[in-house]
């Protein structure tokens, strides 16, 4: 099992960075016991004027053949935490790879939005997509922490 992560824009040093680099190495930390791989990161910035079908193309590249593509949308599915790991836990227990792909300031392409094995949201308020990264690192963890039996999360 591989798990990817492809987002338009690079992150910055600051507050962001750091809090999506402390998430994804807790899972990486909490994960090695649940044969759970460290998340992969994939930054991906199209051309000036190359609008969204650039940026879908080049996410496209960033995700391994074959994997599960989890789009972050605000029309997605809303899981519950618990829901989000027991379906992490499903691919891993399948050995699929799994790419979440977050778009840039105007969402994904529909083109490749259509090719969505599951598309989730964080919630019905439009979250920034450097936001989205830290968020989708926290619920990785967490998600992590359940299959663990941690106590991180709590209900």
């Amino acid at each position: 099992m591989r798990i990817d992560l492809a987002a338009v824009g690079r992150l910055k040093k600051g507050p962001e960075a750091a809090l999506v680099e402390d998430y994804l190495t807790r899972f990486a930390r909490t994960g090695r016991a649940l044969g759970l791989p460290p998340v992969t990161l994939h930054e991906v910035e199209a051309r000036a004027g190359g609008g969204m079908a650039a940026e879908a193309e080049l996410l496209s590249r960033a995700a391994p053949a074959g994997a599960a593509l989890v789009m972050l949308d605000e029309r997605g599915d809303l899981p519950d935490s618990p829901g989000f790991a027991a379906r992490l836990a499903a691919w891993r227990d399948e050995a699929r790879d799994v790419c979440f792909i977050i778009g840039g300031a105007d969402g994904i392409d529909p083109s490749l939005r259509a090719r969505a094995d599951w598309q989730i949201s964080l919630g019905r308020m439009v979250w920034p997509h450097m936001l989205v990264r830290v968020m989708l690192a926290e619920q990785l963890y967490r998600a992590a922490t359940i299959l663990a039996g941690s106590p991180y999360h709590r209900v």
